[in-house]
């Protein structure tokens, strides 16, 4: 990283440290690294870094019979997350980067040959009752596994699916809203336009936008702490929680062979255009120690086949199909976890890839500081079987 990045943030943490001090005796673990409030009440920041530290293990058979298992050691994650409220508590922002290689990874001519360092960026204006406005680059409301942070799942990270047909970030606004149908169940509804292209792009906009929409039922009222959008059942729901979302994501003329991530499918004359559909159904239960959350996702695309002018094939394909992510886990009394998962993908009319993954995971603070590890098994089209193994410590100020 360049050295001006690291003057700027210690500068910034100098003049917060300084001029709040106080505030420092009422610091504690997971809540955040700093907290400063303006005297006159006119902004807030919270800074909270977190990091995530990885072993890997896998044993692929080659035909023959599993090897020699090959080993890896990574910083998953390391990122330093600041939000808060600006001029009025209406009016809040959040500020996320990414330090790790894969955090930065992905530069290219469309993000100006740079490091994409900014995960979020964006304002989030609470401008009528319950009607919010976002602006910025942020998370689409696709799939639940993907929005749910990756510092709160419940396994060591998400599963086949996710990886297959997420929509992930990308730069635009959306209208979120929320009202209740009776005295416990809500009703939320979420529109995004974006740019469709995903997080970082400095060039002109290529081929059409992204549309989004999203419906979720609460029918037995808001989880504690948010749970809907954390793995594990760690708020213990004393009676039973459930939220059903469905979105439909329109990525119009896309140029991406994943709506808007993947690569761009270049061609004699520019760009390949297709008009590219992906749903999402998704679920998650809790009651005490007990979670359940299902995923369906499907992508469709106008014409998937990338062609030149004359009709030739360039090599790009968008990858049709669907994908099921079902997992399950009961947390026990001293905060150890128990979690199955079972993902399958059939992806161009293809044999399916599966994943079978058992995990276990100690909550020493919540999320907030926690050890996690599982065992999978893949069968991946077209690549083998492969048993892997994970082992990960999750560290959030």
């Amino acid at each position: 990283m360049n050295k001006n990045y690291f003057a700027l943030l210690a500068l910034l943490l100098l003049i917060t440290l300084t001029s709040q001090s106080q505030t420092l005796k009422d610091i504690k673990f997971g809540k955040g690294m700093i907290n400063f409030i303006a005297k006159d009440s006119s902004f807030s920041v919270k800074f909270a870094p977190r990091f995530q530290l990885l072993s890997t293990t896998e044993w692929n058979d080659d035909g023959e019979g599993y090897g020699e298992g090959n080993t890896s050691f990574l910083v998953r994650r390391a990122r330093l997350k600041f939000d808060g409220f600006a001029f009025s508590p209406k009016l809040k922002y959040k500020l996320e980067l990414g330090l790790s290689n894969r955090d930065i990874s992905g530069a290219s001519i469309y993000t100006g040959n740079a490091p994409r360092y900014i995960l979020d960026a964006v304002i989030k204006w609470n401008f009528y009752g319950n009607l919010v406005l976002w602006a910025g680059q942020t998370k689409l409301p696709g799939n639940r596994e993907r929005v749910i942070s990756s510092a709160n799942l419940q396994l060591v990270d998400r599963s086949l699916l996710n990886a297959a047909f997420n929509i992930d970030r990308d730069l635009g606004i959306q209208i979120r809203h929320h009202f209740n149908v009776s005295e416990n169940f809500v009703i939320r509804e979420i529109f995004s336009v974006a740019q469709g292209e995903g997080r970082n792009v400095v060039t002109e906009n290529l081929g059409g936008h992204q549309y989004t929409g999203r419906l979720e039922f609460l029918p037995f009222g808001d989880f504690k702490g948010k749970g809907d959008y954390k793995g594990s059942s760690l708020e213990r729901e004393s009676t039973t929680k459930l939220a059903v979302g469905v979105s439909y994501d329109f990525n119009n003329n896309a140029v991406k062979t994943l709506s808007n991530r993947g690569t761009y499918m270049a061609n004699d004359i520019g760009y390949y255009e297709t008009d590219i559909n992906t749903v999402f159904i998704d679920a998650i239960l809790k009651y005490k120690g007990f979670s359940f959350m299902g995923e369906y996702s499907n992508r469709n695309a106008g014409d998937p086949i990338a062609k030149n002018s004359d009709g030739t094939e360039t090599g790009d394909v968008v990858p049709e199909g669907y994908g099921v992510n079902l997992q399950s886990g009961y947390l026990f009394k001293k905060n150890w976890e128990l979690t199955g998962r079972f993902s399958t993908i059939d992806l161009n009319n293809k044999e399916t890839s599966n994943q079978y993954t058992i995990g276990t995971s100690k909550y020493i603070l919540g999320h907030k500081l926690k050890v996690q590890s599982d065992v999978s098994y893949l069968t991946l089209d077209g690549i083998g079987d492969e048993i892997r193994f994970r082992l990960q410590l999750d560290v959030h100020f």
